[in-house]
């Protein structure tokens, strides 16, 4: 199959297509006489793995690392455990942040309870001064 049937096959863009040949992560068969990439239905199951790993937001080194699993399957999965358990401290890490983000976030918008004037607005007023990282603004009245 050619490059569009694949995009079309898997429902990816053709230039993310691209993009993943030239990360290493998904190799055509080879070319046709006219010079198109040609695929085949390992390549359908290789390009919904890839796009399942970064649906979980792996990064493409996380998933050239598991690719190098699929592709040696007699390789013990310890590595791969590995890998996972480490994706699963960076989610929790960044859970972590988008709360501390989201406290923020809503003692900004509770400094302002109302219509009034843009300068009396305590959004505002609360996005000028600097906060220190991880402490919500203080509240204000307006």
């Amino acid at each position: 199959m050619k490059i569009g049937e694949l995009a079309q096959a898997t429902q990816t863009d053709i230039q993310t297509i691209r993009f993943y040949e030239r990360e290493k992560l998904l190799r055509p068969l080879g070319r046709t006489a006219g010079n198109y990439r040609v695929y085949d239905e390992s390549d359908v199951h290789r390009l919904a793995f890839i796009r399942h790993c970064r649906s979980l937001d792996m990064s493409l080194d996380e998933i050239r690392l598991l690719l190098r699993f699929v592709d040696g399957p007699a390789e013990g999965c310890a590595p791969v455990n590995d890998l996972l358990d480490e994706h699963l401290r960076q989610v929790d890490r960044r859970i972590r942040e988008l709360k501390r983000l989201r406290s923020q976030l809503q003692a900004l918008r509770d400094c302002c309870g109302g219509e009034r004037a843009a300068a009396e607005c305590g959004i505002l007023q609360g996005l000028a001064v600097p906060a220190a990282r991880g402490a919500p603004a203080k509240r204000r009245s307006g």
